[in-house]
């Protein structure tokens, strides 16, 4: 299909049993640009008014958790790669972005996570999302499309588990 991709995301099109060929496979592992760190911890905890001591306090961190931890809700922020860059370099790995469909514009429908263990200061971590379930063409007010599962595991430099998370996202053509 010669589509246009309008989502800046790096769309890929095709077929429904393009896509249904995609089912079971996984994207490459992406590792976050950058460790946990204090700072990003205090804005998100600033902004959201935490006052958790897990998230400020050194000491009590410690003694609760053997150290600063991250917030669950910043789970995301530190897989997310830099929307821009001088060299116009752009690594966004996602398995959802590679499912060849006839749809143009993805919407996010549902996240669900489940958390194994804290996210310390100095983590580096690693996703990778894997195709599970792609829908029949359903149609919805905002046109038709396909409902895509995703389930991810984030994972720390040691290999430990510390995150899954099933994704769904509609991928459609907007109605006319």
């Amino acid at each position: 299909m010669a589509d246009a991709d309008a989502s800046g995301l790096g769309l890929k099109f095709g077929t429904i049993e393009d896509a249904r060929a995609m089912l079971g496979q996984s994207s490459p592992l992406r590792v976050a640009e950058y460790e946990v760190n204090l700072p990003m911890i205090q804005y998100y905890c600033a902004a959201v008014q935490d006052p958790n001591p897990a998230y400020w306090d050194a000491a009590v961190a410690a003694e609760i958790w053997g150290g600063i931890i991250a917030p669950p809700g910043m789970l995301q922020t530190w897989l997310l790669p830099l929307p821009w860059r001088p060299d116009g370099k752009q690594d966004f790995t996602s398995m959802i972005t590679q499912v060849p469909l006839p749809g143009d514009k993805p919407i996010n429908v549902s996240t669900e996570f489940s958390f194994f263990e804290p996210v310390f200061l100095g983590d580096r971590l690693t996703m990778s999302d894997r195709l599970t379930d792609i829908s029949e063409a359903k149609t919805t007010r905002l046109g038709t499309g396909h409902f895509l599962t995703t389930e991810a595991e984030i994972r720390n430099q040691h290999g430990r588990l510390v995150a899954k998370s099933t994704n769904v996202l509609f991928r459609y053509r907007a109605a006319a």
